[in-house]
């Protein structure tokens, strides 16, 4: 009886070592990371990757069960496959997501084929009263889309030096000063830096 009772004891322990054998345990996602931080140009896409790192040390491509969003849409969008498409000048954060972890890499979207500019203002005035101020807006075209590139152009004013008036550079936000008596007219110019394309509007400011 005593030998039988160690038989089975050994056939119990050699059958629970196949068990543990053959026993697989799904790695856990323990981390993620996203890329490539990069700059694309206006219409054009790039592709998002996110790697996971898990539990055993073992690193791979997420493929399935992966949400993409982006912070600044109107920046840059993002497709439920992680491609993203550069809308208007800026930055724009990517976020993917699975299970409870989550990364992001920012893109910095360019201006790219542009062709022209449209110098406006922002209430489609084309004259105020010292002491007053006004907004230009500057409006491009690129990949046949026209988009708002304000706070991407320089601005300036030709002539470059008027009395009582200024323009901020990197916003088209024109200032006056109260105290002249004459009309001045002028053009405020937009200017985009790395193509060199601009363009103007004539603007009066008067007492």
């Amino acid at each position: 009886m005593r030998k039988l009772a160690g038989a089975f004891t050994a056939l119990l322990v050699f059958a629970m070592g196949l068990g543990c054998e053959g026993f697989f345990v799904e790695p856990v996602l323990t981390g993620m990371s996203v890329g490539p931080a990069a700059t694309i140009q206006t219409g054009t896409t790039i592709q998002m990757i996110a790697i996971g790192t898990y539990n055993d040390g073992s690193q791979k491509k997420l493929t399935s069960g992966v949400y993409w969003g982006s912070g600044t849409p109107n920046v840059a969008t993002v497709d439920t496959s992680g491609v993203v498409k550069g809308v208007e000048p800026g930055q724009a954060t990517i976020t993917a997501a699975k299970d409870t972890m989550t990364a992001s890499a920012m893109v910095t979207v360019a201006i790219g084929g542009l062709t022209s500019i449209q110098v406006t203002t922002a209430d489609g005035l084309t004259s105020i009263a010292f002491g007053s101020t006004e907004q230009f807006v500057a409006t491009g075209t690129a990949n046949g889309v026209q988009i708002d590139i304000t706070n991407s152009v320089t601005w300036s004013t030709s002539p470059t030096i008027i009395s009582h008036v200024s323009i901020a550079p990197y916003i088209g936000l024109l200032t006056t000063s109260s105290g002249p008596t004459d009309v001045v007219q002028f053009d405020v110019v937009a200017t985009d830096p790395p193509s060199g394309l601009s363009n103007r509007m004539g603007f009066t400011v008067h007492p």
